[in-house]
């Protein structure tokens, strides 16, 4: 089902970061969320924008910015400071937030319509694919139609629980367990990401880091790269940025001393 998904998020690219120089983007990004709360958008933890520094005593210095909903932007641009990197974060994040609200980032009958078909086109399936559940292309089609109205970002924030799975091979050990693709679906549609989640996938990498030395640290250097480049093109980073981390909470549990992320809002 998920490698249905790039052919849409990739349809949707990201807005030029264009702001004019008089505006407190990272003030606009605070009170956008606060507006769209006050209008009845369903934020679960509520409207603060977090800000997370990587460490660095010297420049660049790289910033990342999670939204209410959990989709995270990152610096784009050379920072000399700390604070140019918390501005340049909120800068792409305002610009994807306010992006976000066009109609035609609405999952709409049409949309699905118009998905369903290229994803069919792309991979060589029929109709009926699309109708049984129990096949990719009709997972992808259910997922379609249970966040009709939702918007691409909120969409791409619940896929990210899906992608993880994936890449953590959770998916795999389900099927062989009989779990059907609906009984997935249904379960973890309504499971945020949490930190259970996060403990029992760093746990998984911890048991193959013992049974193959080595797997952890060439499994985080090409987690890496990934996020550094999906960072400098603008895109959303979610999906790379909790495999990072799940990967350095497994190197802790290890004790193997990976560097990580610290909050730091000093600076600003």
């Amino acid at each position: 089902m998920l490698r249905f998904l790039t052919p849409i998020f990739s349809s949707f690219p990201p807005p030029d970061p264009v702001v004019a120089p008089a505006v407190n983007v990272v003030e606009a990004l605070q009170e956008f969320w606060q507006m769209k709360q006050s209008r009845g958008a369903e934020l679960r933890n509520g409207a603060l924008v977090v800000y997370e520094m990587v460490p660095s005593s010297s420049p660049p210095y790289v910033c990342y910015v999670t939204l209410p909903g959990g989709s995270c932007f990152g610096s784009f641009q050379f920072c000399p400071t700390k604070a140019e990197a918390r501005r340049s974060a909120a800068k792409i994040a305002l610009m994807n937030s306010v992006f976000n609200e066009h109609p035609s980032r609405r999952i709409t009958d049409e949309f699905i319509e118009k998905s369903v078909s290229e994803a069919l086109a792309s991979f060589n399936g029929n109709r009926e694919e699309a109708d049984n559940p129990n096949t990719g292309i009709g997972a992808f089609r259910f997922m379609l139609e249970s966040n009709k109205g939702k918007s691409m970002l909120e969409f791409q924030e619940l896929m990210t629980v899906f992608q993880l799975l994936h890449w953590n091979g959770s998916l795999k050990a389900m099927r062989e367990r009989q779990c059907s693709r609906q009984e997935v679906l249904a379960h973890y549609s309504h499971r945020a990401l949490d930190d259970d989640i996060r403990n029992q996938m760093a746990t998984d990498w911890v048991n193959r880091e013992q049974g193959n030395p080595g797997a952890l640290s060439r499994e985080l250097a090409a987690t890496e790269r990934e996020l550094e480049e999906a960072r400098l093109a603008g895109k959303e980073l979610r999906f790379h940025k909790e495999k990072k981390d799940i990967l350095m909470l497994a190197a802790g549990q290890l004790g193997e001393g990976f560097g990580g992320f610290s909050w730091d809002l000093g600076d600003f």
